[in-house]
């Protein structure tokens, strides 16, 4: 199963993979590893039991081996540079009219960092906040939390993490509008999107009484595009390596993300 093509990957992934200057230089194709990789994130196949052989041109690598490649591009950052080089890159295939800020749980079986038990779900799950545009793509990620804090904990760190990792993209968040329901409606985070000049709009809370003439403004029109956000989850879930958290790392855990936004929106610039 080809997730993207040689081609892509070739230009848009294995430019920004470090490459070791010391020790034994891959027997393979860098490409080739990241076509194994992508292999396993849509799969979710367990690492032992990757079908390496139908990947490989030539040479031979055993599973340890791309997972030693794997291991040592999460840590070093090679995939979100690539993911942020590609958004950049693609910002013409974006419809940016608009932004949809969502938090997500998901299930954690492994066991590993940022877990906690989350009551609704009445299981042990990780929480991560995303910026998607109009129609759905991922834009941005923020550090998963452990599922027993609320969409809102450590809100100003996350909410400027991924306003940063847009930035750093090329994409200026002023004047953006940014739908967001009733879970997000706090003062800290109005005011967040007050000092970015990010027009906010956020379904009101009733826990949290009325709320003051600067923020009465709601556009019910543009919240009800909120729809795509089963979209967004719906292209996630389809990478089986998403659906359920058994990474324990969580930059493996984000890196992994990131992987699949890069190749959700190259499949974008591809012509029908």
């Amino acid at each position: 199963m080809e997730v993207i093509s040689k081609s892509m990957i070739e230009k848009w992934i294995v430019p920004f993979l470090s490459i070791g200057k010391r020790g034994a230089k891959a027997e393979i194709a860098i490409g080739d590893i990241v076509r194994i990789i992508l292999h396993r994130l849509k799969t979710g196949v367990q690492w032992r039991f990757l079908p390496l052989k139908a990947f490989l041109d030539s040479g031979a690598i055993t599973w340890n081996g791309v997972y030693y490649h794997y291991n040592k591009w999460v840590k070093d950052g090679s995939f979100q540079k690539a993911w942020t080089a590609i958004l950049k890159a693609h910002k013409a295939l974006l419809d940016l009219s608009f932004m949809q800020l969502d938090g997500s749980h998901t299930p954690a079986k492994g066991g590993g960092e940022n877990i906690g038990y989350q009551g609704r779900k009445a299981a042990k799950t990780t929480n991560a906040l995303f910026f998607v545009d109009k129609h759905g793509q991922p834009l941005a990620m923020a550090t998963p939390q452990s599922g027993n804090h609320h969409d809102l904990y450590e809100i100003k760190t996350l909410f400027g993490q991924m306003c940063q990792s847009l930035e750093d993209a090329g994409i200026r968040v002023k004047g953006i509008f940014l739908n967001a329901d009733a879970g997000f409606d706090a003062e800290e985070l109005r005011t967040l999107c007050s000092e970015k000049e990010i027009e906010a709009n956020i379904a009101d809370n009733p826990r949290n009484g009325t709320l003051s003439e600067t923020y009465q403004h709601f556009d019910e029109l543009l919240y009800k595009e909120r729809y795509v956000i089963e979209r967004t989850n719906a292209w996630l879930d389809s990478f089986k390596t998403l659906l359920v958290r058994f990474e324990k790392n969580i930059n493996s855990w984000m890196a992994q993300h990131f992987i699949a936004f890069s190749v959700l929106l190259l499949r974008k610039s591809t012509p029908c």
